[in-house]
């Protein structure tokens, strides 16, 4: 993986796949190139590193055609060279890929006894030199391409281009996204809608093991045997802006501070703020709310500490028992469904490869699945019963923020929901709950104002080895959020924990080098979590308390940093308290001269399982 682009029509497809790689970047990537077609002949340009460098690269030696393939690389097989990046060909066929060849080994060991040579480490050679194989059995270029594909297992995306053919570009996908762009006398073909929408807004989504062939004024999908498919025209509603970051240094500088703005959009379609009353029955129409009694939460990274926070929630507000599971391990446990059960999927991108495989296995065994994503047009959108979406824009930056926080409110709300229709909750407590998240976004300005000295802190800390995080309740999972976002961004180690499980392991840790952040709003769990401060101090750790107040009103000489928050609810905290941990791990970051937006080895959208 990570990002594919292709077109053919009759314009110069150099500068089309450049730009589309360029609205790719976002995903994260450690190499990319692209292949262009003229008279018959393909051309390849291939650089590591950044998108510069391939277009500093395309510069000193130009390219031009009328059709083309390009691709941004995170790399699963082989190291992050030039020599591993995409595209990969054989003498005639030419090969971008995203996903996992799972049977690559056998099939390279075949293919080097038949006298191929492979000149790369990675799993998607293979791919060319069988296409290439069947071309040398005599079959024409679709039918060779189709049959190559037979001989592979695991996930892929796939554009294909082959020498001597120059009105066509093959494509296929299995459990990786790819979708079409419909033009005018030219198609395209891409991972996401990102890169599409400044050519076309009309989108065929493709289905697992579809095979396209497309012409500059044609599109023909058909099955792996050749049978013809029709699949639905779709308008995407992706914003074609790129998310100019400026005047913000970085995007997740930019994402951070657009968060007070994208959880009122995220409020708009979920509650009626006259009514103070929570609605999204109609979003989850399929699904009957009534009769749920027990959820499962399934999700990876960021968005699983997000359900993790909706377990509290859910369970106290609506009464019904909750699992959160990480995904990647969810199915092999080969979970039983239980009667009323429903399985609740969170994914930014909606295209996460082990969410996806626990939306499959969760459907297959009769669970409802309600999916809460940010991209209207993913898969786990598409194949969900019901869906929320949490409106938080376009994210850029691959250590996610405002996906997050809006994946809070989005769950929230879904938690009132379903203790108003069980009948758990009285209306009146709706109106107070409804009416604490409706203040979120004016109390979440009242923290990013708290920016310099959170900046001014992270020059204190930046030169530590290592962090630890402790919450209690739902401030727990917003412990590990915060260590997650400093390891992503800053490469410095951090171990989020209960704070009530520190005194059973982690304070072995604690001397004065290690800063311990604690999270600690000022309800029913404070005094537990001061306790827990106690210990840590009397261990010589350094202690920064995220909590109501200023440092004078937490026992002088008790911690040595506290970042002041406004008095909040507890439904609204861990949307808040999560705002400053985010800024430190940024600050942090920045001091550090880290890549804060593409950190080394991370992708944005993880297609791969």
């Amino acid at each position: 993986m990570c990002g594919i682009i292709g077109i053919i029509g009759e314009r110069n497809a150099t500068p089309v796949l450049l730009e589309g790689l360029r609205r790719l970047e976002y995903r994260g990537y450690d190499s990319a190139g692209i292949a262009v077609g003229h008279g018959g002949l393909i051309d390849v340009r291939r650089s590591e590193g950044k998108l510069l460098n391939l277009e500093n690269l395309v510069k000193e030696r130009p390219l031009t055609g009328f059709l083309g393939i390009g691709h941004t690389r995170w790399a699963t097989h082989g190291a992050p060279t030039e020599g591993n990046a995409h595209p990969h060909r054989s003498k005639r066929v030419v090969v971008v890929h995203n996903g996992i060849i799972e049977n690559f080994r056998q099939l390279r060991k075949e293919l080097t006894a038949e006298g191929v040579v492979f000149h790369s480490d990675t799993d998607t050679e293979v791919i060319p030199h069988l296409v290439e194989r069947e071309l040398n059995k005599g079959l024409d270029p679709q039918n060779a391409t189709r049959e190559a594909i037979r001989y592979l297992e695991g996930a892929f995306a796939l554009g294909i281009m082959i020498e001597g053919v120059e009105d066509r570009i093959f494509a296929t996908r299995r459990g990786s996204p790819l979708i079409i762009g419909l033009g005018d006398g030219e198609q395209f073909l891409a991972s996401d809608a990102q890169p599409l929408v400044p050519y076309t807004r009309r989108m065929v989504f493709l289905e697992d093991d579809d095979f396209v062939s497309l012409g500059r004024r044609d599109v023909r999908i058909t099955d792996l045997k050749g049978q013809e498919l029709s699949r639905p025209i779709k308008h995407s509603r992706v914003s074609a802006d790129t998310a100019d970051k400026w005047p913000y240094r970085h995007y997740m500088q930019k994402e951070i501070f657009e968060q007070p703005s994208v959880l009122g959009e995220t409020l708009k379609g979920l509650v009626h703020p006259f009514q103070r009353s929570v609605d999204v029955t109609a979003l989850v129409d399929k699904i009957d709310l009534a009769k749920i009694s027990y959820i499962s939460i399934v999700a990876c990274g960021t968005s699983l500490h997000a359900g993790m926070v909706a377990r509290y929630w859910i369970e106290k507000l609506a009464r019904i028992p909750v699992g959160v599971e990480i995904a990647s391990e969810y199915r092999y446990r080969e979970p039983p469904n239980l009667s009323g059960s429903m399985m609740v999927v969170i994914s930014q991108s909606g295209e996460t490869a082990d969410t996806i495989a626990a939306l499959r296995y969760g459907k297959q065994v009769g669970q409802q699945v309600l999916g809460i994503v940010n991209v209207p047009e993913s898969t786990i959108a598409r194949e969900s019963d019901g869906v929320l979406y949490t409106q938080a824009g376009p994210e850029i930056g691959v250590a996610s923020t405002k996906a997050f926080t809006t994946q809070l409110m989005v769950l929230a709300c879904l938690a009132i929901a379903c203790g108003r229709i069980n009948g758990s909750l009285s209306r009146e407590r709706e109106k107070e709950l409804v009416e604490e998240l409706m203040q979120v976004p004016a109390l979440m300005e009242q923290v990013l104002v708290r920016d310099m000295d959170i900046q001014l802190l992270a020059q204190k800390l930046m030169y530590a080895h290592g962090f630890l995080f402790l919450g209690r309740g739902p401030c727990y999972p917003i412990a590990l959020e915060g260590a997650l976002k400093l390891k992503e961004i800053s490469y410095i180690h951090a171990e989020g924990y209960a704070a009530g499980e520190m005194k059973h392991g982690p304070i072995a840790l604690i001397d004065e080098e290690l800063p311990v952040i604690v999270i600690a709003p000022q309800d029913h769990l404070f005094e537990k979590v001061v306790s827990n401060l106690e210990e840590a101090r009397a261990r010589g750790g350094r202690l920064v308390v995220v909590t109501e107040g200023r440092r004078e009103d937490h026992r002088e000489g008790k911690v040595d940093d506290v970042i002041s928050m406004h008095p909040c609810g507890e439904l609204s905290a861990p949307i808040l308290y999560v705002v400053p941990l985010q800024l430190l791990a940024y600050h942090i970051a920045v001091l550090k001269g880290t890549d804060v937006d593409q950190p080394r080895n991370l992708a944005k959208s993880v297609t791969v399982e």
